[in-house]
Order: structure tokens, then sequence, then C-alpha cells
């Protein structure tokens, strides 16, 4: 059964697998490019919690900037950090660039699904996908699509995260020697389009006949989650410190430690909100200030209100390091989309 189940989902995904920047054509040998490797990689790092729809324009920005491995382990911190802007989960930016370094400093990838997970920033699933994908190796590939499809397929009813070794040792044993990455692709794929967390497409589904989840007649029941715990709320402040005006004026940018929210991001100066609840803190300067109003961000810990108040200032007095930047050139800052939304309603004010 197994091996007909895999069959039948290469089947499916060569007449309807997605046409992505990052992707061979299905059935196609793995391309004998070194920059391979390093597309697959990039493209694994920026999807993980992201949406394709999301990572499409910085995967664009990133292989032209820097077009291999290599060419990013020469780049400077800022640089990086500032080109992901926008896409968030930071860390992963910062693991980046620790990892092109590594594998730079090494002539390039391991093939290996055990060396690559040594690589910073690579855990299972990561590893798993580019040992397939890049290197035609047999991995076992499980991300969240693949343990919907799974769990429903074998009526696998066991509450997540307690579910996954069942669901591993199915996607084990589904999986083909020949053509890995194609049927971890195909597989992910039909989470993605058919086989969604509400509503699924099972009258399209290449697979439904064999489903155990659809027989039963409850597929959006399965995978079963843990109840979502409730988000804390968090207060923090924002300040807009300026100087100068018209064409001349300039705001003063801070950068956020290496570690922990956001971090290594250019940032305006803020009241430390993330390790507040009060967002009681002080601003880097005295001077009179002006409430503008407050942003909301949701973080996957948090929810935040951020309050932005303008400072106007002669430049003298400042509390912190940093740098003045062209107001008019914000939008080259890099800032990550928390304080996007911050300067927009400043902006707006003007």
């Amino acid at each position: 059964m197994t091996a007909s189940l895999s069959d039948i989902l290469l089947h499916w995904y060569d007449r309807h697998a997605r046409a992505l920047p990052w992707r061979n054509p299905p059935g196609a040998p793995v391309p004998n490019d070194p920059a391979w490797p390093y597309r697959v990689w990039l493209s694994e790092v920026m999807l993980q919690q992201t949406t394709v729809a999301a990572v499409k324009p910085y995967f664009a920005k990133f292989t032209e900037t820097w077009p291999s491995v290599f060419d990013l382990a020469e780049a400077g911190e800022d640089e990086v950090m500032a080109a992901w802007a926008g896409l968030g989960y930071y860390s992963r930016a910062r693991n980046l660039l620790k990892c092109a370094k590594v594998v730079a400093q090494r002539g390039g990838f391991p093939s290996a699904e055990a060396e690559l997970r040594e690589l910073p920033g690579l855990g299972a699933y990561a590893a798993a996908s580019i040992a397939a994908i890049a290197f035609g190796e047999r991995a076992v590939v499980v991300d969240a699509n693949v343990e919907r499809v799974t769990a429903r397929l074998f009526a696998i009813d066991e509450p997540l995260p307690g579910a996954r070794k069942a669901i591993r040792q199915r996607v084990d044993e589904m999986t083909p020697t020949a053509r890995a990455g194609d049927f971890a692709q195909g597989i992910m794929d039909l989470g993605s389009q058919i086989c969604t967390s509400k509503a699924p497409k099972c009258l399209l589904c290449p697979l439904a006949d064999h489903c155990a989840a659809r027989e039963m007649g409850e597929p959006e029941r399965l995978p079963v989650k843990p109840p979502k715990k409730a988000k804390p709320e968090r207060i923090g402040t924002a300040f807009w410190i300026e100087r100068g005006a018209g064409g001349a004026r300039e705001v003063w940018l801070v950068k956020r430690p290496g570690e922990g929210m956001l971090g290594g991001m250019r940032s305006l100066p803020d009241d430390g909100w993330s390790a507040r609840e009060d967002g009681a803190g002080e601003a880097p300067i005295d001077g009179a200030s002006e409430p503008l109003g407050a942003v909301r961000h949701t973080f996957t810990h948090a929810h935040l209100t951020l309050n932005v108040v303008r400072i106007r200032t002669d430049g003298s007095g400042l509390r912190s390091d940093g740098e003045w930047w062209p107001a008019d050139q914000i939008a080259d800052s890099g800032l990550p989309t928390l304080y996007v939304k911050a300067v927009r309603l400043v902006l707006a004010q003007d």
C-alpha cells in the first residue's frame, strides 16, 4: 500500500507541482550546479514559519545581491539584517550568515543529512529537506503540511506533539528511495493546496481513496492540536527623536542587541518593552515629548501595544549609541515591521 501511495503522489506532483524560483522541475535530475544547494538552503530557511508569497521577493533580492553562499559569507551583518527586514523571525537572518560562513570555510554544503544538521540554524526538517531536494538523498521530510496529510491519511488521532513519532514512521514508510525530493515537495504541495487545515478539497485529492480520515467523515479534526494558550499583552514606547527640518531632518536610530527580540536590527530607541510589561521605561534624551498614538503588533509569544512619542532636539544629550538617519530615506534603513508601523504613524502626522 505504501509504495502505491508514493507512486500516486508523484504522479499527481508531476502534473500539479507549483513553479517556484527555488524548485527543480518534477522528475528532473538534481542540477549539477554549485549554486543549487545554496538556493534550496536559502529557500528553506526563509520559508520557516513564513508564506511562499512573502518569501518570493526576499529570495529574489538575496540571490541577486549574493548569488552564492560564498558571496553571502562575505556580507556584513548590517547588510544582511537590512535585506531581511520585514520577513520576521530575525534569528534566522543571524543564523543564515553564521551558516554561510561555516559552509564557505568548508568549501560547500555537505550532502549528508546528519552533517547538514550540524550547521547553524538547521533543524531536523530543514536538514532532511535540503538533503532530499538539493542532493537527491533519501530523507524523511516532515513539516506542518506533511503532518496534516499523514495524520489524516492514517487517522492518527493522538494529539500533537505526541503524534509526531507515529507520523514520522508513516512518512518514512511512504518515502521512496528514488525521487525522495520530489516526494517531499509533492506531499507539502498537497498539504498547502488540497489537504488544507480548513475545508480540505477531498474531491480533488489523489489520495482520497486511501484516506482513513475521509472515510471516517471527519478529516478536519486531524491532526489533533493542543489548545492554544492565550498570548500575554505587552505595552511599550518607541521614541521618534528628530533634529533639523525639511530635507535636512534626521531621526535617531539605534541597533538592538544581537540576542533577544529583533536582535541585531536597526530600530527606533524604545523603553525596553521586550523585557517589560508596563511600558514605563525612560526616553534616551530629555526634551519636550509629543505623543502621536500607538501601533499594534503580534509576535509568536505576545501582543504588543507600542506607544509612539516624538521628541525634537538639537542632537545633544543623547544617552544611547546610534546614528542619525535622513528622515526622507527612512525606508532604506531596514527597520523591522514593528518599527515600520511606528514610522508610518509619525509620517502620517507630518
